[in-house]
């Protein structure tokens, strides 16, 4: 369900999170979409040479995961993405289940922006992407 909140209501150390397991069908089709057909994302034979020794989800599709919690709980509806930063640190594999995971850490009032942490992480609770996104709440 899609959160409609007023910017008001929002409080410093506010979290909220979204879990999916990512799918050979997720990495097909965001190669589609995107246009990646890296063989670490889409070739098992080659990807099993690599040094991660088998097929990887795209580093954005994991991250997207991050804009499924901004635009659906917190802030919600109408969440307006202005920037962000992210670093990557695993890899996250098909049937791998991930966790995004945001906490407003900053509010400009007169802007109606939040500063949010954010991260993933996978079934075992490592951090595989972690950063901070700036949004505006209309």
């Amino acid at each position: 369900m899609v959160q409609d909140r007023p910017f008001e209501d929002i409080i410093i150390g506010e979290r909220a999170s979204f879990s999916k397991t990512i799918s050979e069908a997720d990495v097909y089709a965001f190669a589609g979409i995107c246009g990646d057909f890296n063989p670490v994302h889409v070739n098992e034979v080659e990807a099993s040479k690599s040094r991660f020794k088998g097929r990887i989800a795209h580093g954005l599709l994991t991250a997207s995961l991050i804009s499924t919690v901004l635009g659906t709980a917190l802030p919600g509806k109408g969440t307006v993405y202005l920037g962000n930063q992210i670093s990557f640190w695993a890899p996250c594999y098909i049937g791998d289940t991930l966790t995004a995971e945001v906490e407003v850490v900053e509010k400009r009032e007169d802007k109606r922006v939040l500063v949010m942490k954010t991260r993933v992480l996978n079934q075992s609770g490592k951090v595989v992407i972690d950063g901070q996104a700036i949004v505006m709440k209309p």
